[in-house]
């Protein structure tokens, strides 16, 4: 069983876990996207489950299905899925977290200062 919260359906975490997949290039342009099947038994769900995430994203014009081979990311996938998610984030949680920090009486440098600070990008293995 996998980790899947209630406050959202199944198919939209499993949908966004594949946008996550492509954003951060585990899931190259041209490339095939794990099969239904296969998503479905790693995560113990209906294929039915899979599959209307991954219409969610044909819909959004990133995943083509090649009659056949499955599905695959499609060219320019990346950079329109960075533009859908920051018009998403921007309507739909921005406003609400917006509204939290002027609750809170929060001003922009205590937010600023308590950004974490990335990883340090791991070394490349030297021979």
């Amino acid at each position: 069983m996998d980790d899947f919260h209630t406050s959202q359906p199944i198919f939209v975490q499993i949908r966004q876990r594949l946008i996550e997949m492509i954003l951060r290039g585990a899931a190259a342009e041209g490339d095939a996207l794990p099969s239904v099947r296969q998503i479905a038994g790693d995560l113990s769900v209906n294929p039915l489950t899979v599959t209307k995430a991954f219409e969610a994203l044909v819909d959004i014009g990133v995943v083509e299905k090649r009659r056949g081979l499955g599905m695959f990311v499609k060219t320019g996938a990346r950079a329109e899925l960075l533009a859908h998610e920051r018009d998403k984030f921007l309507r739909e949680d921005w406003p609400r977290i917006a509204a939290q920090i002027a609750a809170l009486e929060l001003d922009v440098a205590t937010l600023l200062a308590k950004i974490p600070t990335p990883a340090p990008a791991q070394e490349a293995d030297q021979k």
